[in-house]
């Protein structure tokens, strides 16, 4: 069953599993669908599966048997993505936009082609412009009859989700999942031998698609052991720019490679559709129009281009702050659970080295640098500050 992909959630699973069998009486004509509702923010920290829960329902309302069987049309269309009644809604740049948000809200009150439900998923609804976020009150408000919303948003920052939207939503609330569960599925689900999967499970702060990664992919561990070198090699101030720049640059060059191959392509597919390389009458007049469109396409792959940075720096920038967290366990003589358990001579040396409170501030300008990054500073500025603290801790 589809429900099998929502890892370490089971209160979530049973609330919408009641929910998909309401609206599946709805569509039958057996029941009133006590429980069903149009409107869901799901929420929790990142790596909880907030968008896979949400498609698992999503499959479950499109399902023939109303339970997410994982085995019928609705639902193989509905998780791979190409259901013709579900709109996934995934921010590639900084934000969505009001355009953007306007023509999936008329899209969305038209009557679904499959008889079941029009479903609309956004993702990251946090970074709802203001115009966009009013855009999608009105059809929260006022809700075609057979339509469902389901957002996504950080548990860190939902009350960047207006009030007034958050208000007319049921909340599904998710946790980290349990290392054990995290272990299971990369067994079970994508064949990672026990002993990596567990490793992976453990290091991955409950985030299930960085415990895929760092399990399948050298180039990821690499990342990170480098990242988790840096609080321990930070000897001069020479080395708090060499660190800096190595951050940076790890951080575009992942960015390059995600968005190298698909924004050429990208590009190809829109020139051939406006009528590029194409002769006869025409042809000319029709490359010329097009100016705008591929400038337009450019805006927006450099918009994700810098989003996909920061998304790679904030991945090392977490690691450091699980790392200094740990120091401060170490030190405490807690029995709390490492983020960083295979790193635990480094974080002993350390907790040894340093005082709490010089820890403490380290600690601090990682996450400070963190919350400049996100209010658009330069990214290399903001980690030089960040390392020349750390250097001085």
């Amino acid at each position: 069953m589809i429900w099998s992909q929502v890892v370490g959630q089971p209160q979530a699973v049973s609330v919408l599993q009641a929910a998909a069998a309401a609206a599946s009486s709805i569509v039958d004509g057996t029941g009133a669908g006590e429980g069903m509702i149009h409107a869901w923010l799901f929420t929790g920290p990142p790596g909880s599966g907030r968008s896979v829960a949400a498609r698992a329902f999503a499959a479950a309302l499109e399902c023939a048997t109303g339970v997410g069987c994982g085995e019928c049309r609705g639902c193989r269309t509905t998780m791979a993505g190409t259901h013709a009644d579900v709109r996934l809604v995934v921010p590639e740049g900084l934000s969505i936009s009001v355009a953007e948000m306007r023509a999936l809200v008329q899209t969305s009150a038209r009557r679904p082609t499959g008889g079941r439900w029009q479903v609309v998923i956004i993702e990251d609804a946090d970074r709802l412009t203001e115009g966009a976020a009013n855009a999608l009150l009105k059809a929260v408000e006022e809700p075609p009859e057979r339509t469902v919303f389901l957002l996504c948003a950080p548990s860190d920052h939902p009350d960047d989700v207006p009030v007034t939207i958050r208000s007319r939503c049921r909340p599904i609330a998710l946790r980290t999942p349990a290392a054990d569960a995290i272990a299971e599925v990369l067994a079970a689900r994508d064949g990672v031998d026990e002993q990596t999967a567990r490793w992976a499970a453990s290091v991955c702060g409950g985030h299930v698609g960085r415990a895929r990664r760092l399990a399948t992919d050298q180039a990821a561990r690499e990342r990170r052991a480098a990242v988790l070198r840096i609080p321990l090699h930070l000897r001069r101030l020479s080395d708090v720019f060499a660190c800096a720049d190595d951050l940076v640059k790890t951080a575009e060059a992942d960015a390059t490679e995600v968005s190298e191959a698909r924004d050429g392509a990208e590009r190809d597919a829109l020139k051939t559709a406006l009528g590029h390389g194409g002769t006869g009458k025409g042809a000319a007049a029709a490359s010329r129009g097009s100016a705008g469109a591929i400038k337009e396409l450019e805006r927006r792959q450099k918009s994700r281009a810098t989003r996909t940075q920061r998304d790679a720096l904030d991945l090392a920038l977490v690691d450091l702050a699980g790392f200094y967290r740990d120091v401060l366990v170490v030190g405490s003589t807690a029995t709390a659970t490492l983020n960083h358990p295979d790193h635990s001579a480094d974080i002993t040396t350390a907790a040894r080295s340093w005082s709490p409170e010089s820890t403490l501030r380290r600690l601090e300008a990682v996450l400070a640098c963190r919350e400049a990054i996100e209010l658009n500073v330069k990214p290399r500025i903001a980690v030089e500050a960040m390392l020349t603290a750390l250097h001085h801790g």
